[in-house]
C-alpha cells in the first residue's frame, strides 16, 4: 500500500510518470478548465439530505475535493493539506467561498460523510463551525458524471480493496465551471487565494490580491503559482515611468519658482 501511495504521490507532484505499474495506468487528472460541471446531479450530503450539486453554487467560488471518506491514507492528506493551506487566508469558508467534498466511493454512508465533515472542520477552526464545509456522498451515475467533466480518473483495486487515484483539487466559478486544478497533499496559501480571487472574477479578495494576480502567473503543468516574468517587466517600467515623470515634473515647477523670482526682481530693480 505504501508503495501505491508514493507512486501516487509522484504522479500528483510531477505529472505522469514513466512506466507506472499496470495498476495505476490511466489514473490521473487530465485538466478541463473552462468545463461545466453538471449542477443538477443530485447527492446526499452529511445530514442525509438529498441536494443539487448547484445549491453549493450560484454566489462564491468552490474548492472541490475528489476523495473517498474510507481512504486509508492519501484522502487524508489530501483534506488535511487543505486545511493547512486554509487556515492562514483571510478568506474564510461559507463566507467567501463554499468547500465540497465529493466521494467517489458509492459504498460511503451519511455518517463517513458527517464524521469526516466534522473532523477537518473543526481542524481547520475550533470557533467558527461547519458552515461552508460540505461532504457529499452519491450513486455511482452522479459520482461519474461529476468525476468525468472534471477529468478526474480512478480505479477500485480488488486485491488491495482500495481506490488508486491522483491526489488534487479543483478551484471553480459560481457558475460551475472548472477554473483551477491544484495537485499534490500540500496547498501553498498563495496558490489557494489566488485561485479563489481569480475564480471568483475579483468578487472575493482586495487590492493587493489584484495586484498580485497582475505579478503571478498560473502554470496549468504544476497547478502552482509562479511569478510572470513580463508583468513584472511592465509594472517595473511602469514605476519608473511614474518616478521619472514625477522628478520631471518636480523640476519644472522648481525651474518655474525659479524664473518667476527672478523677473520679479527685475520688475522691482
Amino acid at each position: 500500500m505504501r508503495f501505491f501511495f508514493a507512486i501516487a504521490c509522484a504522479v500528483s507532484l510531477y505529472g505522469a510518470a514513466p512506466k507506472l505499474p499496470p495498476e495505476l495506468q490511466g489514473i490521473g487528472i487530465d485538466q478541463k478548465l473552462d468545463a461545466q460541471v453538471p449542477l443538477d446531479t443530485e447527492f446526499v450530503n452529511q445530514d442525509g439530505q438529498t441536494v443539487r450539486l448547484g445549491a453549493y453554487f450560484g454566489q462564491k467560488p468552490v474548492l472541490l475535493a475528489p476523495v473517498y471518506y474510507r481512504c486509508p491514507m492519501l484522502c487524508s492528506q489530501i483534506l488535511s493539506g487543505l486545511v493547512a493551506g486554509l487556515r492562514p487566508l483571510s478568506l474564510k469558508p461559507g463566507r467567501d467561498f463554499n468547500v465540497v467534498a465529493i466521494s467517489f466511493d458509492p459504498q460511503d454512508t451519511t455518517a463517513t460523510a458527517r464524521a469526516k465533515r466534522d473532523n477537518y472542520a473543526h481542524s481547520y477552526s475550533s470557533k467558527a463551525g461547519v458552515r461552508g464545509w460540505n461532504f457529499l456522498t452519491g450513486s455511482p451515475e452522479s459520482i461519474r458524471a461529476v468525476t468525468e467533466a472534471l477529468g478526474f480518473h480512478y480505479r477500485w483495486d480488488e486485491k488491495s480493496k482500495t481506490f488508486f487515484h491522483q491526489s488534487g483539487i479543483m478551484i471553480l466559478t459560481p457558475e460551475g465551471k472548472v477554473a483551477r486544478y491544484l495537485y499534490g497533499v500540500e496547498y501553498q496559501p498563495k496558490d489557494l487565494k489566488l485561485s479563489l480571487v481569480e475564480a471568483s472574477h475579483n468578487k472575493i479578495g482586495s487590492l493587493t490580491d489584484e495586484v498580485l494576480l497582475f505579478c503571478y502567473h498560473y502554470d496549468p503543468a504544476t497547478g502552482k503559482y509562479g511569478a510572470a516574468v513580463i508583468n513584472l517587466l511592465r509594472g517595473s517600467a511602469v514605476l519608473t515611468l511614474l518616478v521619472l515623470g514625477t522628478a520631471l515634473t518636480l523640476m519644472w515647477r522648481r525651474n518655474l519658482a525659479e524664473d518667476r523670482r527672478m523677473l520679479e526682481g527685475e520688475t522691482r530693480t
